[in-house]
């Protein structure tokens, strides 16, 4: 090497975070976020069991056609019983591919995220509660199916995924539809149709609204306004009674919003000249 040579510069990447992201921690590490993952699934399997006793007319899925203002459900007529459940963070906690989001602080990869579909099969664990939940319901004869964005693509490692979970097995196409069996790519109502043509869905189980509508996620929506959906519409009775949501503050639709959006005018506060004091 001549004098003149230089070596070129290693490449170093920025430390790790001292900690998990909040929203991380509670989700992945905190008593309270399992409590309220078994409290959802005990919910959801006593509606379910209380359902049964009298055969109901309708599924707890949007006919075609529906609004959220305006529901219509498709008929159950005498199909067989099913219950519906996205699978990231609502039946299977992604904690391998979460411990690598913390500590790269890479922020989202389309690459990395499909890597983790692949081969992330052994760093998985089911949602509190939701091992024993799928396992009751089946116990009952209800037939659990998994509707999840994961790519068709990768449906035999997903399903192994599952299974690695303790969640039992996953056939694509019967009990797992992924993002591109329909050409309808991350909207879910479409599957959803499909599904519910063959069963009479009893429950609903995501973390994310579309899990149960994809009406709640047109485009250009405001924050606010999105909010009201799930509160001030005919579809506000069906959480707890046949749509059920569990806890996460880790990634998704949920988290959108600037100050404007979270926190309204009338509800802001400043501290007091004087801090208060009398």
């Amino acid at each position: 090497m001549s004098a003149c040579a230089q070596t070129p510069p290693v490449a170093t990447s920025a430390p790790a975070p001292a900690d998990p992201p909040a929203g991380m921690q509670y989700l992945y590490g905190s008593g309270e976020g399992a409590a309220i993952s078994v409290q959802a699934w005990h919910a959801l399997t006593a509606f379910v069991s209380d359902k049964m006793k009298t055969r109901p007319a309708e599924s707890v899925v949007l006919a075609d056609g529906a609004s959220l203002t305006a529901p219509r459900f498709v008929p159950c007529g005498a199909k067989p019983y099913a219950a519906v459940f996205d699978v990231d963070e609502t039946v299977m906690l992604n904690i391998g591919f979460e411990y690598h989001d913390a500590r790269t602080g890479k922020g989202w990869s389309a690459a990395d995220w499909d890597a983790w579909e692949k081969t992330g099969e052994g760093a998985v664990a089911a949602v509190p509660g939701a091992a024993e939940g799928v396992a009751k319901l089946r116990a009952m004869g209800v037939t659990v199916i998994f509707n999840t964005n994961r790519a068709a693509a990768n449906a035999d490692a997903t399903a192994r995924a599952i299974n690695a979970a303790g969640l039992g097995e996953a056939v694509h196409g019967e009990t797992l539809y992924l993002a591109g069996d329909d050409g309808q790519g991350s909207r879910k109502d479409g599957r959803r149709a499909t599904i519910a043509a063959k069963y009479c869905v009893l429950a609903l189980g995501g973390d994310q609204l579309g899990d149960f509508s994809d009406l709640f996620n047109v485009a250009g929506q405001a924050v606010a306004a999105r909010r009201a959906l799930t509160t001030g519409t005919s579809v506000s009775t069906l959480w707890g009674r046949g749509w059920f949501v569990l806890p996460n503050p880790v990634y998704g639709t949920a988290l959108k919003g600037g100050y404007d959006d979270v926190f309204p005018m009338d509800k802001r506060w400043e501290l007091p000249a004087g801090g208060g004091k009398n």
